[in-house]
């Protein structure tokens, strides 16, 4: 993907599930007007979600995912099946693939009802229709309650209505402002960007992206400096700048530095506003102060990434909790799309800002974690406080800041 491309989490989820030769890789094809998916005859070509982003017409930019058969068999088979479930986690519609000569099988029947458990919008898709009757095809849509369609992969009938089918079971909401429902035109925002090993060679990383082109799209003013700019920075602005954001690293620089009056906050703060789990993750917080000897905290990355020598999840996060709570704690590290489903022997959770998952998933991850009663927090939420800067940081986003 390129640099300008959108990014993966602003892109919509379209889920492929069905049973193995269901044909899922051909509609995938068909879809796309193009070659992505392996088609064979053979069972089970697809042994892991394959993730392929692209633009859809007349959706826009999608990220469909093919997934393992749900009837693959043995113990690896279980795995593969489990990772097929995990993708409804991320997925905003789900498209269900049923080889219409074979019908609704036990496994398709049991998916179904999981995914409308979910409330993921979904349509029930009955592939090689053009092999089958239209008695047959009565047959199989009695008493079904799902939207529904049948069409021929191969053929490519009615390809272009699943299109236009897909495009009215995605809700219409609302554009979602990471800093612009904060400003007016104008202001100005500080945005403080450390340039260190940890930094992508020539480019910022994807949240300074995000908030960078959304204060833009806003009329805003951005000025873009490394954290030992910053006094210079401010000395030269005629007036106060209307918001300081900060990588979560320079917290406590940028706090010293910046005078209180200016609002602060980081952008993985932002980041979990704008996924929706900031205010649970505030309220995670608190489980800090009752950490003990031997305790498991997960840390858990949204992205994979190679791994500094300073890297903040692995280093810099355990020293500074350490550190904090004057106990020797047990560190635990997962990243991308690996979270565990049993988080019971975790006495909290601390994750970053989830810039590259999608709002669906992190929301997953949050409610994991909530019904089975285990703090959750985030990597600017744990910096600030652990630095006493936690009221100021949220102080900017009055929708959130009541809760300290």
């Amino acid at each position: 993907m390129s640099l300008n491309a959108t990014p993966s989490s602003e892109r919509i989820h379209i889920g492929i599930f069905g049973r193995r030769n269901a044909g899922k890789s051909s509609l995938i094809n068909a879809l796309t007007g193009q070659n992505l998916a392996i088609v064979s005859d053979f069972r089970g070509t697809t042994t892991d979600p394959v993730y392929k982003a692209m633009e859809l017409l007349p959706l826009g930019p999608v990220m469909i995912i093919d997934t393992p058969g749900i009837d693959d068999e043995g113990e690896l088979g279980k795995m593969r099946i489990q990772k097929a479930y995990q993708v409804l986690n991320k997925t905003d519609v789900a498209i269900l693939v049923v080889d219409a000569v074979i019908g609704l099988s036990a496994e398709d029947a049991a998916l179904l009802s999981h995914i409308q458990n979910k409330n993921i919008p979904l349509v029930l898709v009955f592939n090689k229709s053009d092999s089958i009757s239209e008695l047959q095809q009565h047959e199989l849509i009695k008493n079904l309650t799902v939207s529904y369609l049948f069409v021929s992969a191969q053929t490519k009938h009615n390809i272009n209505e699943l299109k236009e089918l897909l495009t009215t079971l995605i809700p219409e909401e609302k554009p979602k402002e990471l800093v612009g429902d904060l400003l007016k035109p104008l202001d100005t925002v500080v945005l403080v960007t450390p340039i260190d090993n940890a930094a992508p060679k020539g480019r910022l990383i994807l949240p300074q992206q995000q908030v960078l082109r959304n204060i833009l799209d806003n009329n805003g003013i951005a000025v873009v400096v490394q954290e030992n700019q910053l006094a210079a920075a401010l000395e030269k602005l005629k007036e106060p700048p209307r918001l300081i954001i900060t990588d979560s690293q320079a917290f406590e620089y940028v706090a010293k530095i910046a005078d209180p009056a200016i609002p602060l906050t980081s952008f993985s703060i932002l980041f979990a506003r704008y996924k929706g789990s900031l205010a649970n993750a505030v309220a995670g917080i608190k489980a800090l102060n009752s950490i003990q000897d031997g305790d498991k905290i997960l840390i858990s990355e949204g992205c994979t990434h190679h791994r500094q020598c300073n890297d903040i999840g692995t280093v810099k996060m355990p020293g500074w909790i350490r550190n904090y709570t004057g106990k020797k704690p047990e560190f635990v590290f997962t990243s991308g799309t690996e979270f565990p489903v049993d988080l019971s022997p975790y006495k909290m959770i601390v994750h970053c800002g989830g810039c590259m998952l999608n709002e669906r998933e992190m929301l997953y991850r949050y409610k994991c974690a909530a019904d089975q009663n285990i703090p959750m927090t985030n990597y600017g939420i744990l910096i600030a406080h652990m630095h006493g800067i936690l009221q100021r940081s949220i102080a900017p986003l009055p929708d959130i800041a009541c809760l300290l």
